[in-house]
């Protein structure tokens, strides 16, 4: 099974980082700007959500640096060798990444955000509500290497 399908970003990022630095995103603030082809009702209501999960496109990734197998995350040979669908590195096989954002404003078609891990001209492919019937129902747990990336990326 081979599947192949099309998308279409739905706007862009605009942000004052330009390099994907892997540490200190939540001090960022970021935009949301919409594709001309929405409305700015497409956004309406989104600013009575505390956060949003956008999924964008790491589309810098140059095809030699998507990965599909193991490997040490960040190199850092401290940590296990671990699958990269068991990690969030953005050499992804289709490079999508997901990350949870604090809603600050909408205006009109731009959704204003802080603590988005993505560069300025990101592509935007979808934002989705974070509603508390949609986070896990159970405890997360994690390896303590988990743990450690995160320390000083927020």
């Amino acid at each position: 099974m081979n599947e192949t399908f099309q998308v279409t970003a739905i706007g862009h990022v605009e942000a004052g980082r330009t390099d994907p630095i892997d540490d200190d995103w939540d001090a960022v603030p970021a935009s949301i700007v919409l594709d001309e082809r929405f409305d700015e009702e497409a956004l309406m209501g989104l600013d009575a959500f505390s956060h949003v999960e956008v999924i964008y496109l790491f589309h810098q990734v140059p095809d030699e640096e998507v990965e599909g197998k193991a490997r040490h995350p960040r190199g850092n040979k401290d940590w296990p060798r671990v699958g990269i669908f068991a990690q969030r590195g953005k050499g992804r096989p289709n490079r999508l990444g997901a990350t949870i954002a604090r809603v600050d404003r909408v205006e009109g078609r731009v959704l204003h955000i802080t603590g988005l891990d993505a560069i300025d001209g990101t592509p935007v492919l979808d934002l989705k509500p974070v509603m508390k019937g949609f986070l896990p129902r159970t405890s997360v747990t994690e390896p303590s290497w988990a743990s450690e990336i995160m320390a000083s990326y927020w």
